[in-house]
Parts: structure tokens; sequence; C-alpha cells
């Protein structure tokens, strides 16, 4: 049993040794972080792709196009009809599609056309529909390459560490968005920010997709968003791959497209400088994450619920 003393006025220290509480005056609270609101209120270094510009003063973004090429028929098609809901909701549009998905759950799983016959039909969405174009690379090798024909470069999540991929993107002169590794904090983004602008380019955007949680699932931490963009570059949240479900369809990644709005709309009401969405006009049918996919007859009334949040959050920020 403790002595009498050890529990009167003290505190146990050792073997039943005391030593008496301090009780005058409280210590004076650390400095209250600064608010969200300042965060938001300092730039970042601005980035262009094909004229649509992200960071500071700039427009909520949008980009959004199928997973991967399907067919040329099909990618032509869905760019004209997702440049006309974007322009009639007043949202300025790069368009993505992958020519090939090279981290296919399945070997059998549809990869895309390639990567010269993918680039061809990229060029064309670009001069015909008038898009600027992003695409992502998986090697070195085909950094250049696509760099002579899309406005953006993009590094997948799960290569997001990869130094010889980050300095191949940096060299093609485009703007590169790096997807935030699945397993990586926001802090740990600034090693592959620092890769990038010390192979000399600073047009870089970090996307948050998700971060894992057990198995097969993904979670999206909201106090991401103003930690990526104090690393000094415009945030990206892809909405639908944070959706996904890793695996989780028995040879496939599963989704849960259900929740796309909800997860939009609080993603940019945290403060965002775009959207990432994968679109299909018939995403049962999609040759890949047609489970997360955003159906293209939703996307109109989607966009308008996030411009008008984002007017709510800018308005906030400019009175902050």
């Amino acid at each position: 049993m403790l002595p009498l003393r050890a529990l009167q006025g003290g505190r146990l220290d050792g073997l039943g040794a005391t030593r008496h509480f301090h009780h005058g005056p409280l210590a004076p609270p650390r400095a209250r972080p600064r608010a969200v609101w300042a965060v938001y209120n300092e730039p970042v270094n601005p980035v262009t792709i094909g004229g649509v510009g992200f960071g500071v003063g700039q427009p909520l973004a949008l980009i959004g196009g199928p997973c991967v090429i399907e067919s040329e028929a099909h990618v032509l098609s869905l760019a004209e009809r997702i440049s006309a809901v974007a322009a009639e909701r007043g949202i300025p549009l790069v368009f993505k599609a992958s020519f090939d998905k090279a981290n296919r759950t399945s070997l059998g799983s549809y990869r895309g056309p390639g990567l010269d016959e993918g680039l061809r039909i990229l060029e064309r969405v670009k001069r015909d529909v008038g898009l600027p174009i992003l695409t992502d690379v998986h090697e070195a090798a085909q950094a250049a390459a696509v760099g002579e024909v899309a406005d953006a470069v993009q590094i997948p999540a799960f290569l997001s560490r990869q130094t010889d991929l980050l300095v191949a993107a940096a060299r093609t002169g485009r703007a590169v968005n790096v997807k935030k590794g699945q397993f990586l904090s926001p802090s740990d983004m600034r090693h592959a920010i620092a890769k990038l602008t010390a192979s000399g380019n600073d047009q870089v955007l970090v996307t948050e997709r998700g971060v894992t949680f057990g198995y097969n699932n993904l979670v999206v931490d909201m106090r991401a968003f103003p930690q990526l963009r104090q690393l000094g570059v415009p945030v990206i949240f892809d909405v639908t791959h944070s959706l996904q479900l890793p695996g989780g369809a028995d040879g496939a990644s599963g989704g849960q497209a259900e929740f796309i709005v909800p997860l939009a709309s609080a993603g940019v009401a945290a403060g965002i400088d775009g959207v990432f969405l994968e679109v299909h006009d018939r995403p049962t049918e999609a040759k890949s994450d047609g489970p997360n996919a955003c159906p293209l007859d939703e996307l109109s009334p989607l966009l308008e619920r996030l411009t008008r949040i984002d007017g709510a959050v800018r308005e906030a920020a400019a009175r902050a």
C-alpha cells in the first residue's frame, strides 16, 4: 500500500518518494497554430497547364476524363461532352486519359492502346477538341515522348518516390502532377517536390488521392489539403480514385461512386485548387475503374454544387 503522504498534495516519484505539485499560476498556453484560412491566403507557386491556371487567384479547375483510352471514337466523344459541361459551369478543363494502365490488379485486365497509339489519340483530342492534355507515365523512358504531346505529365501515386521517373518528368519542361502515395504523409511530399524543382521544373502540382486504411480501402484526411498547400504548390483532389477499393473485387479494384458528391464537397470546402474526376458515359461498361467513376450525366449538377461551395470558401477566405 502506498504511504498516505504519497497520495496527499503530491505525486509518486520512484518508490514512495514524493514531490509536491506546484500550486502557482499555470504556464501560458502555447500559441495557437495559424488558422487554415491564413494558410489559404498565402501564395503558392502558380502552375499553368495549356492555358489553365492553378493557384491563388485562379478559379477551381477540373482535371477530368476516362481512366484509360478505350477507343479513339470514345475518347473524342467523351472529351467533347465533358468540355461542353465544364464550359456550361464555367470551370476550366484539363482532359485526362491514360494510354497504359501498368498497375492493373490482374494480368488479363485491359491496359490501353499503348504509348504510340495512345499519344496519337491524345494529340487528336488536343487538336480537334481544343483541350489541354494530362496523362501519366510509369517509366522514365516514356517521359520525353509524352512531353511532346501532353501539357502535363502525371506521376502515379505508387511511383511518387521514384527518383528517375520524377527527374525524367521534370526534364520534359511540362507541368508535373504528382499523386501522393497512399502510404505517404502530406509532409513527405516535400521530397518529391524537391526532386522536381532541383531538376529545373517549378511547374509542380500535388494530388491527394486517399491513404491506405486497412485492406482494400482508402480514406481521405481533410487536414491533408492545407498541409499540402503549405508546401507551396497548388493542390488537386482526386475524388474518384479516393473512392477505390483497391483489389477489392476479386481480381479487380472495386469502388464506391455513390460517395462522390459528399467527398468532393468536403474537399472543395477544405480549400483546393482543382478537382480530379474520372468520368465515363457508361461506368458499368468501363474497361477500368468503372465502380468509382463519375457518370457523365451526373457531372453537371456535381460541378454546379462544387462551384457554389468554392465560391463560399473564397468569400470566407477574403474576409479572414
